[in-house]
């Protein structure tokens, strides 16, 4: 999404470099590490209990100076299309229950905010999980990007609004990778805080729903 909308912004970097596609192989070959080896290495760390990564797609430095509006408007597409896959979910969700085919959970996770209404199928079993885990992780997604702290596009979108005289700080920010790392470490802190309630609000819509 990022790509995308750069491309139709008027920068096209990530279009030249085959980016604007949901193909995954080029995010791949351009982010191997952050979407092959780090996701890995950390469920290996955690036991099974997380995976962590990341992926960017490139852009032209001088067309976001140029256009700052416009550079804020491509940092937040991501986000913004996590929310709008958290709504296809949501509305899968719905549709399903008036069906009879999937009721609420009484003790939501992040795989099973709905569930099957009946046992005994595993086709719907399925897809109650990968319904429930499209809504969970977008919200996570989206909330977690849109911190607006160094590196995240949440950072990105201040610099693009903020007024021109700041540029000097936001440009010291982004070259300096001690504070991407300040910035990851007090997202993983705010993150837990933050995302807790989106959850809850994503559950609190399902049940008015």
């Amino acid at each position: 999404m990022h790509a995308f909308v750069a491309y139709r912004a008027g920068d096209t970097t990530a279009y030249e470099g085959g980016q604007v596609t949901l193909d995954p192989m080029p995010h791949l070959r351009r982010s191997p590490f952050g979407m092959i080896a780090w996701p890995l290495l950390s469920f290996l760390i955690s036991g099974g209990g997380w995976m962590f990564g990341w992926a960017s797609a490139p852009y032209d430095r001088h067309w976001a100076d140029r256009n700052p509006t416009r550079y804020a408007l491509m940092s937040a597409s991501g986000p913004l299309a996590n929310f709008l896959l958290v709504g296809v979910g949501m509305f899968a969700i719905h549709l399903l229950m008036g069906q009879g085919l999937l009721v609420l959970s009484s003790a939501p996770r992040l795989d099973s905010l709905a569930i099957a209404a009946r046992d005994g199928s595993p086709a719907i079993d399925a897809l109650a999980m990968a319904l429930s885990v499209l809504v969970s992780l977008n919200v996570v997604l989206g909330v977690f990007n849109l911190l607006p702290v160094p590196p995240l596009d949440g950072f990105s979108v201040v610099e693009g609004l903020a007024p021109r005289s700041a540029a000097g700080f936001f440009q010291t920010v982004r070259y300096t990778p001690a504070y991407q790392f300040l910035g990851l470490a007090v997202a993983w802190y705010l993150g837990p805080a933050i995302i807790g309630p989106a959850l809850g609000i994503a559950v609190g819509v399902l049940y008015a729903l």
